[in-house]
């Protein structure tokens, strides 16, 4: 018999023996009065003489963390919610049966307990236990308290498991769910509106990404997942809808890597009458926003070995970020040389020399598509504080407005951050029959090889042609932004079900791991 079925058939039996002693196995609900964290929060600063004097009675429930038998009394810990507290049963101050339910407790189990509070001879608040319910039993062991949930994969695979070991982990995803509160709340205070738009789209678009794709069987069509609800947004701002935000799910069918997760979570807005200058400025005070909320008001972070002031924004030109980050040497070069396609092989040639991850220059590419790469390979690991970038080759933006005088160039801008882009904004292109064109030179480049362009999309042409107003959009990436404020280092521990190969090719030392994580 294995480890596992050894443990879940003693837990059985003892699950039998609370039943004789009239306990139900998996009771409905307990009527608690306060939360642990309730508890905390109204006693931590009373002192033995006063619990005493006032005998404050509580019912409190939780999953018990620790047990501490010493022969007719002892201690144990329940967990909620994050927060811990310490009970004390004695024999002589409950009744029969429960005693007995707590000499066969395990940690994991679930339980109620009613008494009141006091404080121990070392001060630490506790219940003292008239009363004591059966709420659960844990069939499976914890972690080894001391040492946590180690195994990655396991952690990612039984989330459940990694976040009642590791009290962190909750601290991330608490942290997360509080960032994405605030940008609402950002948002909403300045007259934005949240909606919902498609996930399953029959032309997908909004971003240059491979879809994933399904099928509607009583349509008899196919589906794509939406890499981006950005067409769609932008038809409600066709149709009145001034300001427009959704918090949305995306799909792309890509590689996985410490900052890309096939799903994942995106903030896009839309404001009418406003260019991509306008939402610098607004995506300035949504970060400095963000971050005070993850940090108890505090926009400075670290990250790594870095500190990270989410307080302001900097901001520089594409031309202007390449020319400048480019190591210093005969090589360097100046924004004008950005212009001239020849110079920009050179540059292309150099980089690959100095480099063990060489630039791939597809066949036909212009010379903004060769900015766009020399940005990619030089600048994005380098800038590290918040950092927007703005203006950027036509080619690479098929749905931004195009700069008064340089056609080459569209007001488009990212946010870097911690070597990372965060965020992709642009002044939306309004003009369908610029837009037609764009799409039309997208369909050139995926017959060049080229899989991950847009479509052409009649029906968006058609809404353009029924009046945008001038508009600026932004997609500012949730799970990037959660790592950088929480300090994480993959993307997998701010998503709390990454995707994962299957579990049958994780191999003999992984189910050995997980073993041994559990005692075995």
């Amino acid at each position: 018999m294995s480890f596992e079925q050894e443990l879940l058939a003693q837990r059985h039996q003892k699950i039998r023996e609370l039943e004789e002693l009239g306990f139900e196995s998996y009771p409905r609900k307990y009527a608690f009065t306060h939360t642990v964290d309730e508890i905390h929060k109204g006693y931590d600063s009373a002192a033995a003489d006063e619990l005493a004097q006032a005998r404050v009675g509580v019912r409190v429930c939780g999953r018990i963390l620790t047990v501490r038998r010493q022969g007719k009394a002892g201690f144990a810990h329940l967990g909620q919610a994050g927060e811990k507290l310490q009970i004390y049963v004695r024999q002589d101050a409950v009744e029969e049966r429960g005693f007995r339910l707590y000499k066969m407790l395990d940690a994991g189990d679930f339980i109620g307990a009613e008494g009141y509070l006091f404080r121990t001879r070392t001060g630490e608040l506790t219940v003292h236990v008239e009363k004591l319910e059966f709420l659960a039993k844990a069939l499976l062991a914890l972690p080894e308290k001391w040492h946590g949930l180690q195994d990655v994969e396991t952690r990612y695979r039984q989330r459940y498991l990694d976040l009642i070991a590791n009290p962190e982990v909750r601290r991330v995803f608490v942290a997360r769910s509080r960032i994405i509160s605030a940008l609402r709340r950002s948002l909403e205070s300045r007259g934005f509106m949240e909606v919902e738009t498609p996930m399953m789209q029959p032309l997908y678009g909004g971003a240059i990404a491979r879809p994933f794709r399904t099928h509607h069987q009583a349509l008899g069509i196919d589906l794509y997942l939406r890499i981006a609800p950005e067409l769609y947004l932008k038809r409600l701002t066709v149709g009145g809808l001034d300001r427009v935000f959704e918090v949305n799910r995306n799909f792309r069918n890509e590689g996985l890597s410490f900052k890309n997760n096939p799903e994942f979570t995106m903030l896009e807005f839309y404001q009418a009458y406003a260019d991509y200058q306008d939402l610098m400025d607004l995506s300035e005070k949504l970060l400095r926003e963000a971050a005070a909320a993850a940090h108890d008001g505090r926009t400075e972070i670290e990250y790594g070995e870095h500190r990270i002031e989410f307080g302001k924004l900097a901001r520089v030109s594409m031309k202007e970020a390449v020319a400048e980050l480019w190591p210093e040497g005969p090589t360097r070069p100046r924004i004008d040389d950005l212009a001239d396609a020849e110079r920009l092989d050179e540059m292309i040639e150099a980089h690959n020399r100095a480099s063990e991850q060489p630039i791939v220059v597809p066949p036909g590419a212009t010379a903004g598509e060769r900015v766009g790469l020399l940005f990619e390979a030089i600048c994005e690991r380098r800038l590290i504080q918040p950092t927007a970038v703005y203006d950027h080759p036509v080619e690479i933006s098929p749905l931004a407005k195009n700069k008064p005088g340089d056609p080459a160039w569209v007001e488009r801008f990212e946010i870097y951050a911690a070597g990372m882009e965060i965020a992709n904004a642009y002044s939306e292109l309004n003009d369908p029959q610029e837009q037609r064109r764009r799409f039309e030179a997208q369909l050139e480049m995926r017959q060049r090889g080229d899989q991950e362009t847009h479509e052409m999309d009649e029906d968006y042409l058609r809404a353009l042609c029924y009046g945008m107003p001038p508009t600026g959009g932004e997609g500012l990436g949730i799970d990037r932004l959660a790592m950088i404020l929480t300090n994480s280092r993959t993307i997998r521990d701010v998503i709390l079900f990454p995707l994962l190969r299957p579990e049958a090719e994780i191999g003999i030392a992984g189910q050995l791991r997980r073993l041994e994580a559990h005692g075995g």
